[in-house]
């Protein structure tokens, strides 16, 4: 690898790029360049291995952490660390990374300097939780894309009936060193894709990729009591290992939707409920739903205001062994028109209770 290689600007994406953005570049200039494509073009598979190089570097979020690093002090540059004038410092191979704090080891984890197990990122996204679900809990579906290994090829990336030969690119072993001097970089070879082996004619369904992406449709548990921003670990529900290693995980964190009638504090659940105005000063009795779906009659006294609350207790959320309450919240109702004898009665009432008006 030279002092001066630029993983972003091989790929032809900004620094800020997310990993669909990566992917995406990777994709279109792999096919572009890919040695099944360009046979008798040497300069296109030099590309495709520059390509594939700065591809397993930036698709890995640790290993982008440490390369970025690296290059905000100058290694790839040319440039002192701290950021020196371009192609004044010392060169990347006359480095000695050992009096940098530990710089070797960083820069040792980004290129594989020893064997190291690829770990799949996982796959996060949000779901919506209706409300009643993630107080009592319960299931709700979730989509999410993956790859899964292609069913016509099954993996392989071969067309049915096709011969396949042990790659010569790595010699039967998936893996390719990039780089020079004491500084290589093994990773799975752009030829055969770390299979090992290469076919003489691609499959026609994943265009030789070996896999294919599908909507995957899974029911996940919302626990009792989940609030927006609960988070759930899926193992092994993520995207699929390329080589067959373990596949990553799926992490799903809840949006919960509000209620008509309920909304939420902590443990308690608050609800509003409308009375008449002679419920109000008379008193009454009323019924209220619970969230469990049941409905419990509650007395009003008279005199009672608007705004007050009432504790039912026991019938809000559980959460770590303890149930909260509910409280009801008395809305009272004003009539908007009054027949001509309902208005007389209304002034009747206030000057014999010495209300002005």
């Amino acid at each position: 690898m030279t002092a001066t290689k630029d993983y972003y600007r091989i790929l032809g994406v900004g620094e800020s790029a997310d990993k669909d953005e990566i992917k995406k570049a990777y994709r279109k200039l792999a096919k572009q360049y890919h040695p099944d494509a360009n046979p008798d073009n040497k300069a296109a598979g030099e590309r495709f291995k520059e390509v594939s190089e700065a591809y397993s570097v930036l698709s890995d979020a640790e290993r982008r952490k440490k390369y970025d690093l690296m290059r905000k002090l100058g290694a790839f540059t040319g440039g002192r660390a701290g950021g020196g004038r371009p192609g004044a410092g010392p060169r990347f191979e006359d480095i000695d990374f050992g009096g940098f704090g530990g710089l070797g080891d960083i820069f040792s984890s980004i290129f594989g300097r020893g064997k190291k197990e690829v770990t799949i990122e996982p796959i996060e996204m949000t779901v919506e939780v209706p409300f009643r679900t993630a107080a009592l809990g319960g299931k709700v579906p979730v989509m999410v894309s993956v790859s899964e290994a292609c069913p016509t090829c099954g993996g392989n990336g071969a067309a049915p009936g096709s011969k396949v030969s042990t790659c010569e690119e790595c010699k039967g072993r998936g893996t390719v060193s990039f780089g020079q001097g004491g500084f290589a970089v093994n990773r799975p070879c752009p030829r055969c894709r770390g299979r090992g082996s290469v076919a003489s004619k691609q499959c026609g369904k994943c265009g030789g990729d070996g896999e294919v992406d599908i909507n995957k449709r899974l029911m996940v548990t919302v626990p009792a009591g989940a609030a927006s921003g609960a988070k759930i670990r899926l193992k092994g529900q993520g995207q699929r290992h390329p080589t067959g290693g373990k596949p990553g995980d799926l992490v799903v964190t809840f949006h919960v939707e509000p209620d008509r009638f309920f909304r939420r504090e902590g443990s308690d659940l608050i609800c509003s409920v409308p009375i008449n105005l002679a419920g109000a000063v008379l008193g009454t009795k009323i019924r209220v739903r619970t969230i469990d779906g049941k409905r419990v009659h509650l007395r009003i006294p008279p005199g009672t205001q608007p705004g007050r609350k009432f504790r039912l207790k026991g019938m809000g959320i559980e959460r770590n062994g303890r149930r909260g309450d509910q409280l009801v919240e008395i809305d009272v109702t004003i009539p908007e028109e009054l027949t001509p004898e309902q208005e007389q009665m209304v002034k009747d009432f206030a000057e014999a209770t010495g209300l002005k008006y």
